[in-house]
């Protein structure tokens, strides 16, 4: 007779892990990438694992201390770091200090895996020293150099370059890893393609959907939102530019909320086509006002061309709003045309307009059903499924990645 199966029940809990999260941006940096890695970072911890930043200092004070992230209490290892005055507020840790830090921290804290959050300065130096004394290295890429190289200041010719040099260490750099993810299945072929890995994971980043609040009321006005940095791949001027063509009589209003490089010029932009008072320039807001800015907005427009997920167009889903996106890079992932908004021609205002417009002037039921579509998009998204898969992966356990691509033809529920 064979021995009778264990109980899971009667199974010891697994051990909690050290968990080093080498970052180039961190909190209170406001981009994609950041708040991933302070999402994870807290997550972990409340999930029982002793969790380590390390990340360039916000400011001239450096060293190590304990700071509160997302509520959870967390070591961050703050790097000296200079600022990069071409950017409105980027700080760098010296490339150069990079394995020495990494050497040093990594000796004193001995983790059980470093989780790198990008193949440059911080996670560079993690990744190297990490290898050499056989830690486990997890690696997720936020990263695409061409975005990055558009503040270096360098001729366009010599960024051409550029590009292909950083995908080439990115490649020595991520061949050192146990594992490498990304977002999405379209940023992972991506990267494989760019890399040379055939087994780079889509995981999600993930969205605690319960912290937003899906608003189903009769809509009052026509209010377009952007969110995210002003900067020049994100496109907002064909986003203007389209907004302008939209009918008047709509009397639509377009909130652009977040800071950046490129500001002052969009400001400029929309008083030269007469938009001055119909388009608000918001400005960095606390994560409590941008909840309320998703709860009066009637759309999501999304013009970017360099989306590697996209939270802030996760975030719109969990609040119910439709969403208007550029069909590149990562969007049509989330955004499913005809199903919960739509996507268009990328740099094309025309289109863009049209489909803002299909929005707006959609009838009840219609923008019913695609606020539902947005809803039963973004619930395979929950932050506990990436954390537990990245659990797995931290103790080299087998994984699936998690199905986030649902389709609105597979899934008879969504829309209605």
């Amino acid at each position: 007779m064979s021995e009778p199966e264990k109980n899971d029940a009667t199974l010891p809990a697994p051990k909690p892990l050290k968990v080093l999260i080498a970052a180039d941006t961190f909190a209170p940096d406001v981009n994609g990438a950041a708040r991933f890695a302070e999402r994870l970072a807290a997550g972990l911890v409340e999930r029982g694992h002793e969790v380590h930043v390390v990340a360039p200092a916000a400011s001239r004070r450096h060293g190590t201390w304990t700071e509160t992230h997302e509520g959870e209490r967390m070591t961050v290892h703050r790097l000296y770091s200079w600022r990069w005055y071409p950017h409105d507020w980027l700080r760098f840790a010296l490339p150069w200090r990079s394995r020495r830090n990494a050497a040093r921290i990594l000796d004193r804290v001995k983790p059980d895996v470093v989780h790198s959050q990008s193949f440059l300065v911080v996670g560079r130096g993690m990744t190297i020293e990490a290898a050499k004394r056989g830690i486990r290295v997890i690696a997720t890429n936020h990263l695409m150099p061409e975005n990055m190289l558009e503040f270096s200041l360098l001729p366009k010719f010599v960024q051409h370059i550029a590009v292909g040099l950083m995908w080439k260490d990115a490649k020595q750099i991520l061949s050192m890893a146990s594992a490498v993810t990304t977002p999405t299945r379209r940023a992972a072929d991506f990267l494989e393609k760019a890399t040379g890995r055939s087994d780079v994971h889509a995981i999600s980043c993930g969205i605690d959907a319960s912290m937003y609040t899906p608003d189903f009321s009769p809509r009052t006005e026509n209010r377009i939102i952007f969110v995210g940095r002003i900067t020049g791949e994100k496109q907002i001027d064909v986003l203007i530019r389209a907004f302008a063509q939209i009918d008047s009589s709509l009397d639509a209003r377009l909130e652009i909320i977040g800071g950046g490089d490129q500001k002052r010029n969009l400001e400029h932009l929309a008083e030269q086509l007469g938009l001055a008072d119909r388009v608000t320039f918001t400005g960095y807001v606390t994560d409590e006002q941008l909840r309320a800015a998703y709860a009066r907005a009637t759309v999501l427009a999304m013009p970017s061309i360099a989306e590697l997920q996209s939270i802030v167009t996760m975030e719109a889903m969990a609040s119910a709003l439709p969403v208007v996106a550029a069909n590149a890079m990562a969007l049509p992932h989330l955004v499913h045309d005809g199903a919960n908004g739509y996507l268009f021609t990328p740099g094309d205002e025309n289109e863009l307009a049209a489909r803002l417009t299909d929005v707006l002037t959609a009838d009840a039921e219609s923008l019913r059903a695609m606020k539902q579509a947005s809803l039963d998009l973004i619930r395979p998204h929950d932050i506990q499924n990436t954390l537990s898969t990245f659990e797995s992966l931290y103790r080299g356990e087998a994984v699936t990645d998690p199905v986030t691509d649902v389709s609105s033809r597979q899934d008879g529920t969504l829309g209605r």
